[in-house]
């Protein structure tokens, strides 16, 4: 019984950490599918995450944190896509360049606006997301193997997590049951036969770009208003590269892609669980234990990338013909 619990415990840990990448990786599925590949994930979660943090920190409310995090991530990705779409500039380099003036801003603005060494004042009440307890979640949690999961590892999450993992099945059937989706997956494989139906290539890549702003933008305030209390200088910690790595390891596929999250939720979670690890007089560094999701994020691009096909016409403008 207690290996179950503890279980449990790891997997409710699991789904907490999955949150950010899942919301991550989804972003990138819009954005890529519609041709744009999107590196600056990184950079559009920490934007969001200062700012969610910031003006929950400042109004008390972090209804109004969310908003203005999902509207400063909507700012770094209208200007990508004005970089990549209008004027068809180098996709990755402009991703790049998102990821540099989000490190180099938020920690400038939390220092000029809070001086508290490029961090945000810590976050209580109304300026967190507080977990939601089911019904009957206390009355149930001692019912044995049903009583934790019900209790534990589905009750008690934000709002936001549910959220999350409710967007995997509306992504699929958006991009798989309906006509906009079609369209969008189209401008990804051949942008000439849509723009030659005469669907607009740049307004349904917009529309990919701005999706993929909107949910970068919730996934950055989860990790400054749910996840922790507060912002803190890098907080996204490569998270942004890691959902990359899962979108490419699902092959752009939703459902693939919030179980490639999972795992390197759970190794997130592992790490944080079990430390310093014994194996028979060997001992596990926790440094090494830290290092797991970063070296499944390694293994997966150097066996995957070469095997994951990515859309036809990804990374390339779009050059009508006269």
């Amino acid at each position: 019984m207690e290996f179950f619990v503890t279980l449990i415990q790891v997997l409710d840990s699991t789904v907490r950490l999955a949150t950010p990448l899942l919301l991550a990786c989804l972003a990138g599925l819009y954005s890529e599918r519609a041709g744009i590949f999107d590196i600056g994930l990184e950079g559009k979660m920490l934007m969001a995450a200062f700012f969610s943090a910031a003006v929950a920190a400042a109004t008390g409310s972090v209804w109004l944190g969310l908003l203005a995090g999902i509207v400063s991530s909507l700012v770094l990705s209208a200007l990508h896509g004005l970089a990549s779409i209008t004027f068809r500039g180098n996709q990755l380099i402009s991703g790049v360049a998102i990821n540099f003036l989000a490190s180099g801003l938020t920690v400038l603005i939390a220092q000029s606006w809070f001086k508290q060494g490029g961090r945000t004042p810590s976050l209580f009440g109304g300026g967190r997301f507080e977990p939601i307890e089911f019904p009957f979640a206390d009355a149930i949690s001692g019912v044995p193997f049903i009583g934790p999961i019900y209790s534990e590892l589905l009750s008690g999450h934000s709002i936001l997590v549910y959220v999350a993992f409710l967007l995997v099945p509306l992504t699929w059937w958006i991009l798989f049951r309906t006509r906009f989706g079609l369209r969008l997956r189209a401008v990804g494989e051949n942008p000439a036969a849509v723009d030659t139906a005469g669907v607009s290539v740049v307004g349904l890549r917009f529309a990919a770009v701005a999706i993929c702003g909107v949910l970068c933008g919730i996934a950055g305030a989860y990790l400054a208003t749910a996840l922790q209390a507060g912002f803190v200088k890098e907080m996204t910690a490569g998270r942004g590269f890691i959902a990359l790595a899962a979108l490419i390891f699902a092959k752009w596929r939703p459902w693939h892609a919030m179980g490639a999250c999972l795992l390197f939720g759970l190794l997130q979670a592992i790490a944080l669980r079990f430390q310093n690890i014994d194996l028979g007089g060997v001992v596990i560094p926790v440094q090494v234990m830290d290092a797991l999701p970063y070296i499944l994020t390694v293994v997966i691009l150097a066996g995957f990338v070469g095997k994951a096909i990515p859309p036809r016409a990804g990374g390339e403008p779009y050059v009508k013909e006269r």
